[in-house]
């Protein structure tokens, strides 16, 4: 009886749908009147269409797509479809907003690096440093040298003084390498400062090195950087470019902490399963470790075709990548920092705080 039905206007009242709204989910067929009239054309719906409207009206607030709220509304009671369209609904918008979070990250260290750019030392600078030293902190930098021509800024080692220590950075965008050096003595005129040492002088400072000396002088400044050591000398131009503000980068926020042998590491991820993708630094297909964390600490590479288990945390990484970090001094241990699928992996040794790898994840759909 027409009497038991709702107008157009009532159902939009009881839904908050406007009319117009609902006519365009009745063209859509998705919620179709219970009767039309033949000469007027008015609609009326059947009062279990309440439920239906005011439901319609939570699946648009959430974003759900058209073809979404067709199967919720459509699904057969007790099938359990429409929860499992709701779900896949909700993990779609938690990987959005994961992304919108790392995506407003970097967002805000463009920023910083546009407001307060690292600037090369505009004064001379003399420092003496520990040769053996100096040589294994640009060992564990050297791997993550940019080589993209298109960024010149990137294809060299920032040398950072703070206080008595000289840090060294390297990055590709993809991954950053830190290390740091003691000072035995604060230079008079020490404020902090950056140099970038092109990588062609870099390789000639680490061939330097090798001689034997127990120190080395340093001279940077002036554009130039000029190395003294066991009576061998080299100097060159520095690179005249900012280089961004690397410190940002490093203030992880990790939710894992796993230390384990590095040699195991090592030999697991070079004989265990990979994923190829195409997310190399230039677009190119890049071979991807995937390394699991189960709920009780352990930690191992991913099979190629397996689910993560209940629990299991998963980070996908350049397979070359990791490897370069795991060579880096070929330290005994290590202590693997994991904040999430898509954060940085952060790899370290113990008893070297400053010195440290970074790794970006590559995304892989499945892990979130």
């Amino acid at each position: 009886m027409e009497s038991d039905l709702h107008s157009i206007g009532e159902l939009a009242r009881a839904s908050g749908l406007g009319i117009g709204t609902l006519r365009y989910y009745d063209g859509a067929d998705v919620l179709t009147p219970a009767r039309v009239d033949p000469q007027s054309g008015y609609r009326w719906y059947g009062p279990r269409q309440v439920a239906d409207a005011r439901l319609l009206a939570r699946l648009r607030r959430v974003g759900l797509p058209l073809a979404g709220i067709r199967a919720v509304l459509g699904a057969a009671p007790g099938s359990g479809e429409a929860h499992r369209v709701v779900d896949a609904h909700l993990r779609r918008l938690e990987d959005g907003l994961a992304d919108a979070r790392r995506e407003l990250s970097l967002i805000r260290t463009l920023i910083d690096q546009r407001e307060n750019p690292m600037t090369t030392a505009p004064a001379e600078l003399r420092l003496t440093v520990p040769a053996h030293e100096l040589a294994a902190a640009l060992d564990a930098v050297r791997f993550a040298v940019g080589a993209d021509p298109e960024l010149p800024v990137l294809a060299g080692v920032l040398f950072d003084l703070d206080g008595t220590v000289l840090r060294l950075v390297a990055t590709d965008r993809y991954r950053m390498a830190l290390a740091e050096v003691a000072l035995p003595a604060a230079p008079e005129t020490a404020p902090p400062t950056g140099t970038i040492v092109p990588t062609a002088l870099v390789d000639a400072l680490r061939a330097l090195l090798g001689a034997g000396a127990a120190e080395a002088e340093l001279t940077l400044g002036g554009g130039l950087v000029r190395a003294e050591t066991g009576g061998h000398r080299i100097e060159g131009a520095t690179v005249d470019l900012d280089y961004p503000d690397y410190r940002a980068l490093t203030r992880l926020d990790p939710q894992h902490r796993i230390g384990l042998p590095a040699a195991d590491l090592r030999g697991a991820v070079e004989s265990g399963a990979t994923r190829t993708l195409p997310s190399g630094p230039h677009g190119e297909d890049c071979t991807v470790t995937v390394l699991a964390l189960t709920p009780d600490g352990r930690l191992a590479v991913a099979p190629a075709d397996a689910d993560p288990a209940p629990g299991e945390l998963r980070v996908a990484v350049n397979r070359d990548f990791l490897l370069d970090a795991l060579r880096v001094g070929r330290p005994e241990q290590l202590v693997l920092e994991l904040g999430g699928p898509i954060a940085p992996l952060a790899i370290r040794t113990p008893g070297r705080d400053g010195t440290f790898s970074i790794l970006m994840p590559v995304r892989v759909p499945e892990l979130g």
